[in-house]
């Protein structure tokens, strides 16, 4: 039998370090429980020079019960996360991100897409009037923190910037008369960027989610095209992903 090496931190260990550190230390803003866990791993073990933490935090709304919010009752508010990673060095630098993913959205109306590059390979045609959808995926990263303190000196801006972030993007793909998804993206990744001080970049990926309207003359002539489009059918084919990150100039 081959001798187990003695520099192995066992993922029992890790699952219940997680546990512990969690009931000693606050988990809200998770930006913050991140930078305690992967703290502990290099200041605890010689040997590790950088530890890697990610978190996934799922919404879970408080419902009424006879329209009285119900003390102890929650129901799952979608498939929304909030993700967050943080790199922290043996030096104690901390590199923080956070994110918001399978935020699903749709407007009806609002978008267009015209005045693309149209040569002997495009078969899509123009549009001044569609349905917009898409799953949201958004990363925003934080400027390097020197060490946990630091991080715990600037903990009010996590989950200022997250819901910062959350409502610029929901706003923003609402009231935007979009020219296109691209357009779209680099508006909120600047209006971020301006929100938030801390933040030194942010990236989008928003895979299209098309929604066409459906021909249906044939049964006795009955108009579902255009202005008459009232019935639309989810295209299942392979679709785009547009993605983007958009940084300060420093």
């Amino acid at each position: 039998m081959l001798p187990i090496p003695n520099s192995i931190v066992t993922t029992d260990s890790m699952k219940n370090t997680t546990h512990i550190l969690a009931k000693k230390n606050p988990v809200s803003p998770p930006e913050l429980f991140a930078s305690i866990l992967g703290t502990h791993f290099v200041e605890t073990y010689d040997h590790i020079q950088k530890a890697f933490v990610h978190i996934v935090q799922h919404r879970w709304t408080r419902y009424a019960v006879d329209g009285v919010p119900h003390e102890h009752s929650f129901v799952r508010d979608g498939e929304e996360v909030r993700v967050v990673d943080a790199e922290v060095d043996e030096s104690g630098e901390i590199l923080l991100s956070g994110g918001i993913a399978d935020l699903l959205v749709l407007k009806s109306t609002g978008s267009a897409f015209y005045g693309y590059i149209q040569d002997k390979y495009t078969t899509l045609p123009e549009t001044w009037d569609r349905i917009m959808s898409t799953a949201i995926d958004s990363t925003w990263t934080f400027k390097p923190f020197e060490n946990l303190e630091a991080v715990r000196s600037a903990v009010d801006n996590f989950q200022e910037g997250y819901q910062s972030a959350r409502n610029i993007t929901l706003k923003t793909f609402a009231l935007d008369d979009s020219a296109s998804v691209q357009a779209t993206l680099f508006k909120m990744c600047k209006l971020i960027l301006a929100a938030n001080p801390l933040i030194t970049d942010v990236k989008y990926a928003l895979p299209n989610k098309h929604y066409f309207e459906i021909d249906l003359s044939w049964f006795e002539g009955l108009k579902n095209t255009g202005a008459d489009a009232q019935v639309y059918a989810p295209q299942s084919n392979p679709n785009g992903l547009i993605t983007a990150t958009v940084s300060r100039d420093d």
